[in-house]
């Protein structure tokens, strides 16, 4: 099996998995659907969505990596929404941090599964999903440039078959069992798209209610996820 926790940190890590460079010197050669804009996401969630999903993301947390970045975005806003502040507007963010080790944000292995990582990985699939635009034929395009990046077979076959199936929102759902789990997931979801269609918001917004995330708390994780994408 795949290490779920690895495969997540390309697909938001700087690094495009065997290619031994950075997304900025390699997206040309291995993403041409990137249309020759420099990419600074994730080889991955690129690949997904083109340069849609995450564009202004860079510095801090493509040095951290994935799961760190999910972790320390959904950190922020939980602490945020407790200390009972207003969401910030847009704004940049100082330097992304992961969660300190004895919170329930962790990123320690001892505190995050495999089972859990597969569920954020899930996530941010069925969320570049959402607005239909992945047919067959986007698939296979897909799944052509997620070869090239050289996952591995196991990575590879999930990934297509994540694609490929309808999204089941009851696994989903159960895949996060505590609060900061359920931010963590509607956190990755946020990062993966940005919800400029009705289709889009409106999974979002489906996805808060099912996790059962408070109004407030969602405004939180949209306000830090927003200035990330501004500042880092």
């Amino acid at each position: 099996m795949f290490d779920a926790k690895k495969l997540l940190d390309q697909f938001l890590g700087s690094q495009i998995p065997g290619a031994g460079g950075s997304v900025r010197q390699k997206g040309t050669d291995l993403m041409g659907m990137a249309k020759g804009s420099p990419l600074t996401t994730g080889a991955i969630a690129a690949v997904l969505l083109g340069t849609k999903t995450g564009r202004s993301l860079g510095g801090s947390a493509l040095k951290l990596g994935g799961l760190a970045v999910i972790a320390g975005l959904g950190y922020q806003a939980y602490k945020n929404y407790q200390s009972g502040q207003a969401p910030e507007p847009k704004q940049a963010l100082p330097e992304l941090l992961p969660p300190p080790s004895d919170s329930p944000f962790s990123t320690e292995p001892a505190a995050v599964t495999q089972d859990f990582a597969l569920g954020l990985l899930r996530a941010m699939i069925a969320a570049a999903k959402a607005d239909g635009h992945i047919d067959a034929g986007e698939r296979s395009r897909i799944m052509d440039k997620i070869h090239l990046s050289g996952l591995g077979s196991e990575a590879e076959a999930f990934i297509e078959a994540e694609l490929a199936k309808p999204t089941d929102m009851d696994a989903l759902i159960a895949s996060a069992v505590t609060e900061e789990q359920k931010v963590e997931l509607y956190t990755a979801s946020r990062l993966a798209i940005e919800p400029d269609t009705r289709t889009e918001r409106g999974y979002l917004d489906m996805l808060a209610g099912r996790l059962g995330l408070a109004d407030g708390l969602v405004d939180h994780i949209e306000a830090t996820v927003a200035s990330a994408k501004v500042s880092l």
